[in-house]
């Protein structure tokens, strides 16, 4: 636990204009060299507590969701083949992928914000322990996306339509690789820490008729090692996966736990050393190390630290939780991020979306929009009945497709006897008015027959949030330029 710690000097990049016997003779530092480099942290120093705690409340907000992802990659261990984890959820064993057939089922909780206008797949690849490959059929004229993003949810791979990425076999590889790239890769992708977390998004329309067709197109989808590359593509039949029980869960309606104050600084080292420094993050590393070194030797110190998580878990995650406290502001009280899964340091954003929509798209494959309050501000609320008025031509401005998904105040979604969580692109049953405009109905009881098709239901009395996607956005999405109408109150005698 102590090691990993440790300052080290980099080594010094020379370039040699003149003859190659000056270019091959080795530099020696200058004596002055050493004592010029800033010096970490001295470690047999006593800190007080109130450091240690001020150190623990910054660390546990800024590497929350590294620690996240870290400990999704330890519950993929523990699968023993790709399945269903409780017969509703992708899991697979490291380095392999498992996808669903169908939409993903209302019951599950271990990702908060989930949707039911693609089919979904996860794998976890430990690059560290090698490179993996993606295999990409074609998927023709269908949108699909592969997210691909490292331990901080930065994004570092491009798959997808919008990408007019090509069918056929690509390697992802940690930060050290240097083997021998195969004949038939088509391209590899470089993480800068040793985990990646993947994620196939395939769209499906809402009728039996596409999702019978959609198998044959899924059927391609895969992950494994390197090792096993033969340049042949690989298929399988996703309904046919074994259900078999969680690693664990979370006992309630809230999104599954992954972040832990009273293991948080054993964790770090671990964590930390498969996600290096980014550019300008040593001297964070080696301070939060270091104290946390301190703390591993001295109980009273850890204890407080412990205690110091807590509370940042509550104070400062929690509320991130809804969608009005962080964000960009759009109008009619609407908001989004423009640097999903490509956050650097941008710690405030990165652990919001972790907290309230983890796994985000990067914002060229994906724009969303999100949104808690009434065109007046107050909480959406089973209680009222809402309307939300398209203009004609002003759906979503997309070259992919576009959803209105609802969620309860833990983000996930609403049972409901019609079993409707969203409308949008897929549902080809949408009516529009005769001046082209489209108004979505959001309440708790059915409205009159006519316009049942286009009824999205909300919970009874009971808070609420509405989620906009936009997939392949255009510029206008992209920019600003377009924004979602308001979410109206209805009048209380009128339909």
């Amino acid at each position: 636990m102590n090691r990993g710690w440790m300052l080290f000097a980099g080594g010094l990049l020379c370039a040699a204009a003149g003859g190659s016997a000056l270019a091959q003779a080795p530099v020696t530092p200058s004596p002055g060299w050493a004592l010029a480099l800033p010096s970490g942290p001295d470690i047999g120093i006593k800190v007080t507590e109130a450091y240690a705690r001020m150190v623990a409340r910054d660390a546990y907000f800024w590497a929350w969701p590294m620690v996240n992802i870290y400990n999704r990659r330890l519950a993929f261990r523990q699968a023993p083949e790709p399945g269903l984890m409780n017969g509703v959820l992708p899991l697979a064993p490291l380095n392999t992928l498992s996808m669903l057939h169908d939409y993903v089922e209302p019951e599950q909780r271990w990702v908060a914000c989930p949707n039911q206008d693609v089919v979904y797949g996860a794998g976890i690849a430990a690059l560290d322990e090698g490179p993996v490959v993606v295999q990409v059929p074609d998927f023709g004229e269908r949108f699909w996306v592969y997210q691909v993003v490292d331990l901080r949810t930065d994004s570092f791979a491009q798959f997808g339509a919008m990408y007019g990425t090509r069918p056929g076999f690509y390697l992802l590889v940690g930060p050290n690789w240097a083997g021998d790239v195969p004949k038939g890769i088509i391209k590899v992708f470089r993480a800068s820490t040793g985990t990646a977390f993947v994620v196939p998004r395939v769209f499906q329309d809402d009728t039996p008729d596409d999702r019978r067709a959609v198998q044959a197109l899924i059927a391609g989808i895969d992950l494994y090692p390197l090792a096993k590359f033969d340049g042949t593509m690989k298929t399988r039949d996703w309904s046919k996966l074994p259900k078999f029980a969680t690693p664990g869960g979370s006992g309630s309606e809230a999104e599954t736990r992954w972040v832990f104050p009273e293991t948080f600084l054993d964790q770090l080292p671990a964590v930390l050393k498969d996600a290096p420094p980014l550019p300008g993050e040593e001297a964070r590393y080696a301070q939060i190390l270091a104290v946390a070194a301190a703390a591993q030797k001295n109980p009273a110190l850890r204890n407080a630290m412990v205690e110091e998580a807590a509370k940042a878990e509550k104070e400062l995650v929690d509320p991130l939780l809804q969608f009005r406290n962080w964000g960009q502001q759009l109008p009619n009280h609407w908001s989004s991020v423009s640097n999903g899964a490509r956050f650097g340091t941008d710690y405030f954003a990165r652990t919001a979306v972790a907290k309230s929509n983890i796994l985000v798209n990067a914002p060229v494959e994906t724009k969303y929009l999100y949104q808690d309050l009434d065109a007046s501000g107050g909480r959406l609320n089973g209680a009222n009945r809402y309307t939300v008025t398209f203009a004609k031509g002003e759906t979503p401005p997309v070259d992919g497709f576009w959803s209105l998904t609802l969620y309860d105040a833990a983000h996930f979604f609403v049972p409901n006897e019609i079993k409707r969580y969203s409308l949008g692109t897929k549902n080809k049953s949408l009516k529009y008015e005769p001046d082209g405009s489209l108004t979505i109905y959001v309440q708790a009881e059915p409205p009159p027959e006519p316009l049942r098709d286009n009824w999205l239901p909300a919970p009874k009395d009971a808070d609420y949030s509405l989620f906009i996607r936009a997939y392949w956005p255009k510029v206008a999405i992209l920019d600003g330029s377009w924004a979602p109408p308001a979410v109206r109150r209805m009048d209380e005698g009128s339909r």
